[in-house]
């Protein structure tokens, strides 16, 4: 995350800044190694198909089976293999994430207007016809993404949604993952990972059948063959490594604002976590707790170095400020810990979720037990779009119905604008209906 120049001119003098990141390139700045290692996994699977899949899988996760696809027994019987506690707690997150997407697609209304006497026109909510879904199941296997891809493009009322997710070290997927799969409604899921797996279901090669929208994170390679395949198949968005920012004043506690910041640097090291404080005192204090923090979270060789080269924390003047850089950075998650949050609330414009009070995390969210959807625009991105909602799943089609006696209201002047164009195949598709519209004098 970093801050535009303009923004940084205009305000000068007005903040400062206690902690800079210490690596200047954004932490998403697409690699042309991976850019091309991509393109040339995808033109191969593209000419030889599983073929190319079989080499890829066995080459980059150590794949040595004869069939990619999970069975569905299985799929159904995966929660066995997880500890009681684990499996109600996907559950949870399953029901709560699936509730809210539902809430979501039961506010989306299908309607028509009769715009003038003669004209209807209106739209309705279809969902595309098929997806495939990403199941990271890396280093950190993030569990939700099931709930969030699967279960709202269901919950949208997509028919068919088919899932892929890499194998562990032992060949076999995360059992949690896959259960997670299961209780979001996955209609079928194949142990494969990375670019060979988005191209699979890009191309039809499981299936016979393309996908027509492909969601899910992933690494870089992921991200790259996602951005590739657009076109070909519709995509969620590009998301580059997870970001966090935090708003806080005096009033917040500087180990629960440190604990946030490195919850989400936990993601990678490449993960940026950003400080906006209206209070030089609560600054030095969240410096000092995650310094502190780190010396006992287990995971300090990945928040340790994410927060030292893309952390950072800056000193506003007043509220309006730290809105205005904050709406500047546009983080994928943001949290506001102040004494009146509502005044941000109301003010602030450019985040992927927004997570209010002292009360309130980023990881309620990740986790799904939240309900709200953790797939968010990264990189800046929340300027421009908001995160993946059941909404995405959904095509608003438009349609029209004129009547006779609204001809002329229509036709007379797309016959005019026409002319003025020199379209004539577009004037004569209104002239003819006028011409029909006019009584035949000699009918009587």
């Amino acid at each position: 995350m970093l801050h535009t120049d303009a923004v940084l001119a205009r305000l000068d003098g007005q903040f400062s800044v206690y902690k800079s990141p210490s690596v200047i390139a954004p932490a998403a700045q697409r690699n042309p190694a991976v850019i091309e290692k991509v393109t040339s996994m995808l033109a191969d699977i593209q000419i030889e198909g599983l073929d190319a899949v079989r080499r890829y899988a066995a080459e980059l996760d150590r794949w040595d089976g004869t069939d990619f696809e999970i069975s569905a027994g299985e799929i159904a019987s995966s929660g066995g293999l997880l500890a009681p506690e684990l499996k109600t707690a996907i559950e949870l997150g399953a029901e709560r994430t699936r509730a809210f997407a539902e809430a979501q697609r039961n506010r989306l209304h299908d309607f028509e207007v009769e715009l003038v006497p003669g004209v209807i026109t209106g739209q309705r909510y279809i969902p595309v016809g098929s997806v495939g879904a990403y199941l990271p199941a890396g280093q950190f296997p993030l569990t939700a993404s099931a709930f969030m891809t699967i279960g709202v493009a269901k919950a949208a009322g997509v028919p068919n949604v088919i899932a892929c997710t890499p194998p562990g070290l032992d060949g076999k997927p995360n059992a949690a993952v896959l259960y997670a799969a299961y209780v979001s409604g996955v209609d079928r899921v194949f142990c494969l990972g990375g670019v060979q797996a988005l191209a699979s279901m890009a191309y039809g090669l499981f299936t016979g059948v393309p996908v027509d929208m492909l969601v899910g994170a992933g690494n870089a390679f992921v991200a790259e063959a996602k951005r590739q395949l657009f076109g070909i198949v519709t995509i969620d968005l590009l998301a580059g490594p997870s970001e966090v920012a935090v708003i806080a004043d005096e009033s917040a506690d500087a180990e629960i604002v440190a604990a946030d910041l490195l919850g989400q640097a936990e993601h990678g090291v490449n993960s940026p976590a950003a400080l906006i404080t209206t209070s030089p005192e609560l600054a030095a204090a969240v410096l000092t707790a995650v310094e502190k923090q780190l010396e006992t979270l287990s995971t300090a060789h990945i928040t340790g170095p994410a927060w030292r080269d893309f952390g950072s924390i800056t000193v506003a003047d007043n509220a309006d400020v730290a809105i205005e850089l904050m709406d500047d950075l546009a983080p994928e998650h943001l949290e506001l810990i102040t004494k009146d949050d509502d005044y941000y609330f109301e003010r602030l414009r450019n985040y992927g979720s927004l997570f209010i009070g002292a009360w309130s995390t980023v990881a309620y969210s990740d986790k799904g037990m939240a309900g709200t959807n953790h797939v968010l625009p990264t990189a800046g991105g929340a300027k421009h779009s908001a995160g993946l909602s059941v909404s995405r799943f959904l095509k608003p089609l438009t349609f029209q119905r004129v009547s006779r006696e609204a001809t002329p209201a229509l036709a007379e002047a797309v016959a005019v604008i026409s002319a003025s164009e020199g379209m004539s195949a577009h004037q004569a598709t209104a002239t003819m209906r006028l011409d029909r519209f006019q009584p035949d004098p000699l009918a009587d």
